[in-house]
């Protein structure tokens, strides 16, 4: 039990720890917005076809993963059309993010939710060492997720140290999607195929509507190109490695 919490827990914080250099960071150009946008489009895509996809496929079957994506995309929908723009006020303090940064937030927390599931279930399986081995694999993935989202919220002039926790929160949801899965591993884990499909149809939304048009519409589509290849490859190179 104590090994899951431990490796459970450093996988989820590899987010927050991921976030930590996007604070060194000070305004950026137009043009590296675009990149990164692109770029994250590209792990985003690798992630949901290389990974996401296939798991739920090994698990379950093409009638449960095309179901999972599809509910993704219709959350994602229903999210853009009723909740365009937060704004919290604190005292003197006022936080406001953009739809975009906010749909990308929201991919990235339901992206984490059944990849929790899937370090609970893979400590509780009994496997030896594959609970240890699945959580470093999503922790290394994390830390690429928490610089994306810390340094777009910065990039939205939110304070850094309120971009940091918000993407230190979208880790901690992991953390407790894996205590669900190792305590109901018998009654949850068929959920984990259609968790695994639902994410990657929420991550293909937000490529396809949102990231890929912002980053080729200021003139800098050929960078972004290259980007969006680079970050495809590099997610790829991770996953497989790893």
């Amino acid at each position: 039990m104590m090994d899951f919490l431990i490796g459970s827990a450093l996988s989820a914080l590899a987010t927050g720890v991921g976030a930590i250099p996007a604070l060194l960071f000070s305004r950026v150009t137009h043009k590296f917005r675009d990149v990164l946008l692109a770029f994250t489009a590209g792990v985003m895509v690798s992630a949901s076809a290389f990974e996401l996809i296939p798991e739920a496929l090994a698990y379950s079957n093409l009638q449960i993963v095309t179901l999972g994506i599809l509910l993704g995309v219709l959350l994602l929908t229903l999210l853009e059309q009723n909740i365009p723009h937060i704004d919290l006020s604190h005292k003197n303090t006022s936080i406001e993010v953009d739809q975009k940064s906010m749909l990308i937030i929201a991919a990235i927390s339901l992206h984490n939710l059944p990849e929790g599931l899937s370090v609970g279930v893979s400590y509780a399986s009994g496997v030896e060492g594959l609970g240890p081995l699945i959580a470093f694999a999503i922790g290394l993935q994390n830390m690429p997720e928490g610089f994306l989202v810390a340094l777009f919220l910065i990039q939205q002039n939110i304070k850094k140290r309120y971009a940091f926790l918000i993407a230190l929160f979208t880790g901690i949801l992991e953390f407790i999607a894996a205590i669900i899965g190792y305590a109901l591993t018998a009654y949850v884990s068929f959920l984990v195929p259609i968790g695994l499909a639902f994410a990657a149809g929420s991550m293909l939304y937000i490529v396809y509507k949102e990231l890929i048009p912002e980053s080729h519409g200021d003139g800098h589509a050929l960078s972004s190109t290259y980007a969006f290849i680079f970050g495809l490859l590099g997610m790829l190179w991770l996953t497989q490695i790893f």
